[in-house]
């Protein structure tokens, strides 16, 4: 197993195919990149999926990318490159949109007795005994009862087979139902036809063939695999017959056309909605999925049911491709989607690396500060969401928290603590979007409760209560008690499996319990200390082997809650409510800490050479809510809150006018004014179509005065006009003027900030990895604006560019590049240098140590300093921070600007550097490197020992 030196992630969907994907082979290698990462590649719901995380069939590739051939040119084109591969699975769930996934379809058609079944995270036996036996499918646009009586849901025939038809979805007809639409009114073509008819006698046959076949559970793989033959054959002889058979298709389309019913008259809808009681499913309007949804979800994604992948056989069916394109070594490592969905994650992990023997893996894991994912998963580490915003945070001047906080406030009128903000959110989205997934579990606990009489008395609304307090308080996305491989031929949790909680786990359990107890004094304290010893799985001493396999499976089933609850409450909420400083709200991160300190950020690169050094290194991915640049540049705001409050206090003025009352309220309101400005400034220019749907987005992911279960279409249209009143010249001219000076400013302290965090990310322990497009100045926003299309075009050309001017004279280049900075190619540059001096010096950077520097002088808070050593090499990195601060805008360069300010290398990194952005030879002497010497041609430096 070889780390990658550095990954570029395509977004492949409808605008980036296999094919064009395979086009950027040569540029890719070019630019430096050694692994291509790619976005999934397997089947999904959606013909047109911008993002590929609704997989429905695991065994094939993508037809609207080009599939299996178009892959194939496609790794080809890699491989004849350099390149190696790197995809993304989604082992938590599948997308059930429309008809594209059998599987889904199987459950459907035949409920508990399907042979997929299983697959799915299905309750059936729900708090709802109505759905007893059934799926819920919320996918009404009204009430069933108004939907149905206009028509809407529709019989249809098609080849043999019977269908729901509601607009684009097509839901199958039990075969056992089928004799509700070929039996009804049988008479009546039995006297035409007479009863010795042969196409009567064919279609009585075939009503019976179909009505019979066995709906049992069953688990022989034989007997499952009879029955669909059967069906298959009976679809076909009725197909055949309707065919062959004027009088017999005539006598079942009007059968079809009376169950439809009619517009106007209710009672002529009976028939079709007695035939969908009779479905192993139960359509429901799209709201009732928050508190009566008894399938597991991706968070509150409807669409995107879970799967059991704990189980193995579900394991091999959906890996199978996986394992193919592994032992071929097309695929030469995985990224693991939303691992902490899945009921066991170091089980799955395992698995994975038994597939085909080790093989590269990161994982889409969310830290939170101080946290590490389990030692038992077998990854190399992350996707590197904490490495994001432990490099963000150095550029964020945390001697100013004070003042930003301030500001805010004034400008608000918010009181609320982030964490304050946070425990709101969470107890909003369980009492709302996952109100459903609350109840299962409240209602799994009550019957545990029951099987004693020491605990009977527990009532189902202090168990809820308690469930609710208790995931509110967790600090950490969820704990992984009972998760750890086990030996083979084992089911998890088993007496004799490792299943006892870490001593990480135990303290995050006792900190939640401890808390929900002191939040919640109205509720019997011995409800939470029998949650907390289920949780830390203190059986009692008269549990059997199955009682206690009912409390492990109720642990597994409430970690899995717990990171769903987080990620909603805090990444799709909090986050778009609390607006101090927008910069720090991205996944991962804690808006309530201001900026890393320097020594933090030192400590933790040492840590991660040690501990993970083959992790992956983000600053932008499909995920964050702004891009790298964008955050870059809010970051500056940090530095000058003077100014900054006085810019925000004059654009309130002048946009006083644009806001319109609805219901009471002023919209925007002062927060979500306060966050489009920050927004304006990080991503100015901004076309009013993207800032529009951008602040409809986090209106409603903030969830106070819109939302997307709750849409206020006065607020929608209010907030829609408000932007468009503010970037329109001749109503808005003078904000606009005022806007565009500043963001001037703030853009090129924020380039600085971005060439420095680039710079960080190439040479500090890791992977750097770096999201497509985001080469030059990328100014998106959260998805889907950052899956705009990429002009690959002018990257290339701008790349081959600078590699027939660095071959002349590069310290002119470097400085040409600073002067032009607007269009790019300065970052371009850093990259494409910093990742070719990787590839040329790979043990060290792979290998070697991180060694913080210590910077001192008349600027020292101005730097970060760090090298990196193994016994034969060495090179040091030095980067600016800080700098708007100082408010002296040029030069930046020299011993004019950065005065006596001087690195502490120590006696072992004595001797000459080559300069590999200038080409200029630096000389540390006596274990003491000049800041003016590094950056005396280039805002950022990396130093390389001279030849």
């Amino acid at each position: 197993m070889t780390p990658p030196l550095a990954t570029y992630r395509l977004q492949l969907g409808p605008t980036l195919s296999f094919d064009d994907a395979a086009r950027l082979a040569p540029y890719l290698a070019a630019l430096g990149i050694s692994h291509c990462y790619a976005s999934p590649v397997f089947e999904t719901s959606a013909p047109d999926s911008t993002h590929g995380y609704d997989v429905a069939d695991h065994s094939r590739f993508r037809e609207s990318l080009g599939g299996e051939p178009g892959f194939a040119r496609f790794a080809d084109a890699l491989a004849r490159h350099g390149l190696e591969l790197l995809i993304d699975i989604v082992p938590n769930h599948m997308g059930i949109a429309g008809h594209r996934n059998e599987w889904w379809l199987d459950v459907l058609e035949f409920g508990q007795s399907a042979e997929h079944a299983p697959h799915f995270d299905i309750d059936w036996t729900p708090v709802k005994r109505e759905l007893a036996g059934k799926v819920l499918l919320p996918i009404l646009a009204d009430h069933y009862g108004a939907v149905l009586e206009r028509g809407e849901l529709r019989l249809e025939q098609l080849d043999g087979a019977f269908v729901i038809r509601y607009h684009e979805t097509l839901l199958p007809v039990s075969p056992s139902a089928y004799g509700r639409i070929l039996s009804h009114r049988i008479e009546a073509l039995q006297a035409v036809l007479g009863p010795d008819d042969p196409t009567l006698v064919e279609l009585k046959a075939v009503t019976t063939w179909l009505v019979t076949l066995p709906i049992r559970p069953e688990n022989d793989p034989e007997a499952l695999a009879t029955r669909r033959r059967h069906r298959d054959l009976g679809r076909r002889r009725l197909a055949a017959l309707l065919e062959r058979s004027a009088p017999v298709r005539g006598f079942v389309e009007e059968n079809v056309r009376l169950i439809n019913g009619t517009p106007g008259d209710p009672r002529s809808f009976d028939l079709l909605d007695t035939l969908l009681a009779d479905q192993a499913y139960r359509v429901a309007f799209w709201r009732v999925s928050s508190e009566e949804i008894n399938y597991r979800r991706f968070f509150d994604v409807d669409q995107l049911a879970a799967i059991r992948m704990e189980r193995a056989d579900v394991f091999a069916e959906t890996h199978a491709l996986v394992a193919r394109l592994l032992r071929e070594g097309v695929v030469t490592g995985l990224r693991i989607d939303h691992p902490d969905g899945l009921y066991a994650p170091a089980e799955y992990f395992r698995r994975l690396q038994e597939l085909t023997g080790p093989v590269y893996v990161v994982a889409e894991k969310i830290l939170a500060p101080n946290e590490r994912w389990p030692a038992a998963w077998a990854v190399a580490g992350t996707t590197g969401y904490e490495t994001l915003n432990l490099i963000n945070g150095i550029f964020v001047d945390r001697t100013q928290a004070r003042a930003l906080d301030q500001l805010y406030r004034r400008l608000t009128h918010e009181t609320a603590t982030f964490s304050e903000i946070v425990d709101e959110s969470k107890r909003l989205i369980m009492e709302t979007v996952m109100a459903s997934e609350i109840a299962m579990l409240a209602h799994r606990l009550n019957i545990i409760s029951e099987r004693h009489r020491s605990t009977r008395d527990f009532t189902l609304g202090s168990l809820t209560r308690a469930v609710r307090e208790i995931i509110a308080a967790f600090s950490v996305y969820r704990t992984y008690v009972g998760d750890a491989p086990v030996r083979e031929g084992l089911p998890l949790g088993s007496s004799d499996g490792p299943v006892g909680p870490t001593e990480r786990d135990q303290e995050y359990i006792t900190r939640a319990v401890a808390l929900a107890r002191r939040r919640t004094a109205a509720t019997d304290v011995s409800v939470f200390d029998w949650i907390q010893d289920i949780l830390m799985l203190r059986f009692p001493p008269w549990a059997d082997v199955e009682h206690r396999r009912e409390r492990l499976d109720w642990v597994m089933r409430f970690q899995q809650t717990t990171g769903q609850v987080t990620a909603k409450g805090y990444e799709d909420t909090a986050l778009y409510r609390y607006h101090r400083l927008i910069s720090l709200n991205d996944v991962g991160g804690d808006p309530g800490r201001f900026g890393t300190p320097l020594t933090e950020f030192h400590a933790a690169m040492v840590a991660r050479q040690k501990t993970c050094p083959d992790s992956l290194t983000a600053t932008s991915t499909h995920d964050t809510k702004r891009s790298e640049d964008v955050r870059a540049r809010i970051n500056v705001l940090s530095e000058i809150p003077q100014e900054w409050r006085r810019r925000v206090g004059r654009w309130q003025r002048l946009n006083r006018r644009h806001r319109i009352v609805v219901d009471g309220t002023p919209a925007p309101g002062p927060n979500e004014e306060y966050l489009l400005y920050q927004t304006l400034v990080g991503a100015w220019p901004i076309s009013t179509e993207r800032l529009r749907e951008y602040a409809l987005k986090a209106m409603h992911e903030a969830k106070v005065h819109t939302s997307w279960i709750n849409p206020n279409p006065k607020y929608d249209e209010a907030i829609a006009a408000f932007v468009e009143a503010i970037l329109e010249p001749r109503r808005s001219r003078e904000f606009l003027r005022d806007l565009t000076a500043f963001a001037a400013r703030v853009a090129w302290f924020g380039a600085l900030n971005s060439l420095a965090q680039t710079l960080v990310k190439v040479t500090a322990p890791g992977v750097p990895d770096f999201y497509q497009g985001s080469e030059l100045w990328d100014l998106s926003l959260v998805d889907p604006d950052n899956r705009r299309p990429v002009d690959w075009a002018l990257r290339e050309r701008l790349l081959d560019g600078l590699a027939t001017q660095s071959r002349l004279e590069r310290a002119g280049l470097a400085r040409d590049l600073v002067k032009s900075w607007e269009d790019g190619r300065v970052k371009l540059y850093v990259i494409q240098e910093a990742l070719a001096t990787r590839r040329s010096h790979q043990a060290l950077f792979q290998r070697g140590d991180y060694v913080p520097l210590e910077v001192s002088g008349g600027l020292d808070d101005h730097v970060c300093a760090f090298a990196r050593v193994v016994p034969a090499d060495a090179a040091i990195v030095v980067v600016p921070r800080l700098l708007a601060r100082r408010g002296v805008e040029t030069p930046l360069f020299g011993r004019s600007y950065w005065e006596d300010t001087r690195v502490a290398t120590g006696a072992g990194l004595d001797g000459r550097f080559t300069n590999v952005f200038t080409g200029a030879t630096v000389s540390v002497n006596d274990g003491i490197l000049s800041v003016a010497d590094a950056l005396a041609d280039f805002p950022v430096a990396l130093l390389t020992r001279a030849a």
